[in-house]
């Protein structure tokens, strides 16, 4: 089953410069992932926070308040704390209309420098939350995200400049799609120095989109501009499995019953872990765990794509297509990673924002 995909774009170019004006719309492209919540705004920036909460406050006074690393925000009636926090998982499927999404989220904003604005957003599923196998709209859970989103989130102050008070952002407009297929849009909808166009070639080119993300690895297929369903879907596997692999392995090498999750995320990223003051060497734990995951990631992309003889190109998206460049380099070899990988969603959607939706969501 395939479903079209309407790309007739139905807004006017409008500038990519944010203006000053507190009243104006903001458009936002936000990829909200498991491990990282990505925002691409009109003007070009980018930003990327790891997507880590818990509830329950900081406990911490902030001396001076640009060392400020950790911050709370009230919703539904309860306080959270987001940043250099040891965060609650979010590998469960409630996720995307979660509470924990929802102060996650408004801290991306506020780091992007939205305080106090009215946002018009574009936001995405995963395939298989998204669509379901015969190729129907999960329609009661993409409505929960969308609503979700829409709830009040309240940044507290700072606890030592109780005074100064924060303004939320809120969202006005919120329109969810496929993850992967953001990534489509991104590739199609090209940004050129005359405005934006559709690029003929790639609209029409059977293309297989792989977005290697943090619970999830979505695939996506595109042909003569509709989903084909039987080659798309999700497997719940993506670099968090890294780093739940490699607490299992040093909970075992080093007889630890308890490490914190910040100090795991570290210790992956850098291939060190301290322990008492010294430094230990991993790096053959993470490379292990990767290779556990790069050979699932092998076996279902085959499932799904075969050999890929009929794509014109594989496109590997998202953070773990990044961070696993070598090890997935020669899978395909019509395959492509695109600058900025780890943004390719957010692109997409702000584009699809821009270019795609009505004029209900026109911005600045």
């Amino acid at each position: 089953m395939t479903e079209r995909i309407d790309t007739k774009p139905t807004q006017a170019d409008k500038t990519s410069q944010l203006t000053s004006d507190p009243m104006s719309v903001v458009q936002v492209g936000l990829d909200d992932g498991y491990a990282y919540t990505k925002v691409a705004l009109a003007d070009g920036r980018l930003f990327s926070a790891p997507s880590r909460a818990r509830i329950g406050s900081a406990g911490v006074t902030w001396i001076r308040e640009q060392e400020q690393r950790i911050f709370e925000y009230e919703t539904g009636g309860t306080v959270y704390s987001v940043g250099a926090v040891d965060g609650e998982a979010t590998q469960f499927d409630e996720y995307p209309g979660s509470a924990l999404n929802r102060v996650i989220v408004q801290h991306a904003f506020q780091q992007a420098g939205l305080s106090g604005r009215s946002i018009h957003l574009v936001t995405g599923l995963p395939v298989s939350a998204y669509y379901r196998h015969d190729g129907q709209r999960r329609q009661r859970d993409i409505d929960r995200k969308c609503e979700s989103l829409k709830l009040p989130v309240e940044p507290k102050p700072n606890s030592a400049k109780p005074g100064k008070s924060i303004l939320s952002a809120s969202v006005a407009f919120h329109e969810v799609i496929p993850e992967a297929l953001a990534a489509w849009y991104d590739h199609v909808i090209v940004t050129q120095a005359d405005g934006v166009t559709l690029d003929g070639d790639r609209l029409s080119a059977p293309i297989a989109i792989v977005d290697i993300g943090g619970r999830t690895t979505d695939f996506v297929v595109v042909q003569d501009q509709g989903i084909v369903h039987g080659s798309s879907g999700s497997l719940n596997r993506g670099m968090l499995n890294v780093k739940s692999r490699v607490a299992d392995l040093i909970q075992q090498t080093f007889d630890v019953s308890e490490l914190g999750e910040q100090s795991i995320a570290k210790a992956v990223d850098s291939s060190r872990l301290r322990l008492h003051g010294k430094d230990h060497d991993i790096s053959a734990m993470v490379a292990a765990a990767k290779r556990e995951l790069v050979e699932l990631l092998y076996a279902e992309t085959r499932r799904k794509l075969g050999l890929g003889v009929e794509l014109d190109r594989v496109l590997f998206v998202g953070g773990g297509s990044a961070a696993l460049a070598t090890d997935i380099a020669n899978w395909f070899p019509n395959q492509t990673i695109p600058d900025h990988a780890v943004f390719a969603n957010a692109r997409g959607m702000l584009k699809y924002l821009q270019y795609v939706c009505d004029d209900t969501a026109g911005g600045f």
